[in-house]
Parts: C-alpha cells; sequence; structure tokens
C-alpha cells in the first residue's frame, strides 16, 4: 500500500514574532501526523525569522523559507504552494500567522477537503462570524466580498477569506504562479480561477478574529488593489 501523502501547511510570516512559537504549537496539535508546516518569512525585522529556524531545528516537521525582502501576501503563498507541491503534498491549506485563523479548525477543514477541492474557511454562510472587529471594519469586509462577488456573478460567500485547504489538483491547474496580486486580492484569484475551473468548493463557517498581538497588515493599498483586480479578472476571461 503507497505512503499516504503529508498535508502541508503554508503559513507566511511578516513581524509575526509574538505570535510565531504559540501558532505553531497550536498548528501541529491539530494537522494530521502525515505533515509538513512550512514558514514562509519575509525577512521580517523583528526576529521572526529567527524563531522560526529554532522551531524548524526542533521540529522536524517544520520548515522554513527565507525570502530576501517584503514582497507581498500572494508572493509569498505562491513560494510556498510551489515548495509544497514539490515536496509531494496532496492537500495544502493555508492560514494567518496571527490567530485571526483558529488552529482548532483544521480538523473540520481538512475532513472537508474529503468531499471537495477547494475548503473555504467562511465567516459568511450559517455558523460563521467575526468577533472583535468594529461596525466599520464588519462592513469594509462584507462590501469587499460582495462587490467580487457581484462582479465575477458567482455564489462563493467569503471570497476575500485567507482561511484554505487546496488539493493539489487545483494549483496545478489555476496558474497559481501566473497570479499577479500582492495582497488580499489573491484569495479572490484563486478561489474564482477554481470556480471557473470546474473544481467543487465548499464554505465551512469559522469565527474570524483580530490578531492576538501586533498590528493588522491591511492598508488602504491592499484594498485598492482589489478593487482595481476584481473587474480585471472578470475582463481576462471575456478575452479568452
Amino acid at each position: 500500500m503507497p505512503a499516504k501523502r503529508p498535508v502541508w501547511l503554508v503559513l507566511p510570516t511578516y513581524d509575526e514574532a509574538a505570535n510565531l512559537e504559540a501558532v505553531v504549537a497550536a498548528i501541529r496539535e491539530r494537522l494530521p501526523s502525515e505533515r509538513r508546516l512550512l514558514i514562509v518569512d519575509d525577512n521580517s525585522p523583528d526576529g521572526t525569522g529567527e524563531i522560526a529556524d529554532r522551531l524548524a531545528a526542533e521540529h522536524a516537521d517544520v520548515s522554513v523559507l527565507h525570502r530576501e525582502r517584503k514582497q507581498g501576501l500572494g508572493p509569498a503563498y505562491v513560494a510556498g504552494f510551489r515548495e509544497a507541491l514539490a515536496g509531494d503534498a496532496e492537500l495544502i491549506a493555508q492560514m494567518d500567522a496571527d490567530f485571526s485563523h483558529d488552529p482548532a479548525d483544521l480538523p473540520r477543514m481538512l475532513a472537508a477537503a474529503e468531499r471537495a477541492d477547494l475548503v473555504l474557511g467562511s465567516r459568511y454562510v450559517e455558523g460563521g462570524g467575526i468577533a472583535e472587529w468594529g461596525p466599520t471594519r464588519r462592513l469594509i469586509s462584507r462590501c469587499g466580498s460582495g462587490y467580487a462577488r457581484a462582479l465575477l456573478g458567482i455564489g462563493i460567500r467569503d471570497l476575500t477569506g485567507g482561511f484554505k485547504v487546496f488539493r493539489r489538483a487545483v494549483l496545478e491547474a489555476i496558474g497559481y504562479e501566473q497570479i499577479a496580486s500582492l495582497g488580499y486580492a489573491f484569495q479572490i484569484e484563486t478561489t474564482y480561477r477554481a470556480v471557473r475551473a470546474g473544481f467543487r468548493v465548499v464554505e465551512v463557517p469559522i469565527v474570524f478574529r483580530d490578531r492576538r498581538v501586533g498590528d493588522s497588515k491591511m492598508s488602504g493599498a491592499i484594498v485598492l488593489e482589489a478593487a482595481l483586480r476584481v473587474p480585471m479578472m472578470r475582463l481576462a476571461r471575456r478575452s479568452r
């Protein structure tokens, strides 16, 4: 009987020294025994990379990919996905490193991948939600997902979320290395490409929480990029 392929989890980091050790411990508790946790660090000035190296030295299932500079969430995921596919992963998970995504949800996400090609941790399906955000930020988030859903013509409720589990076939088919989005538009585009390619996408309810420690990486530039790239995705589809 062939060996079971490992589950890989790609964890991008930038200035997450205060969160990294605890989130790695929590993730390792919830992943199956055949696992690999890849930390992708963008040369964090707060010492995150050094902590990651120590954790990799302590745990055989943890590895680190160091990048020379901060280049954005999208390129970090592209680099991590490339490593995971080369490492024979069957399932590739992604999540934030600041506890806004709860590692306790990982078993449910992985279980859902038994009947889906792409699993989304969704704030906007029944049972999901957002904790600790004010009304303005909640409105921006909901409007962002609604805007993308309307322009792209797909029924996914939470298009901007970053808690996902891909089957390797999805990443191999959607041309993820050609996605140029730097910020959260990357999340929209990977899901959109999966839907357009005919893969089965399932949303699993999660409760999203504000980060435990540190500052949010959200910025006006990230919001603007997403607003501009969504219609470009639709136009690119029509031009084919």
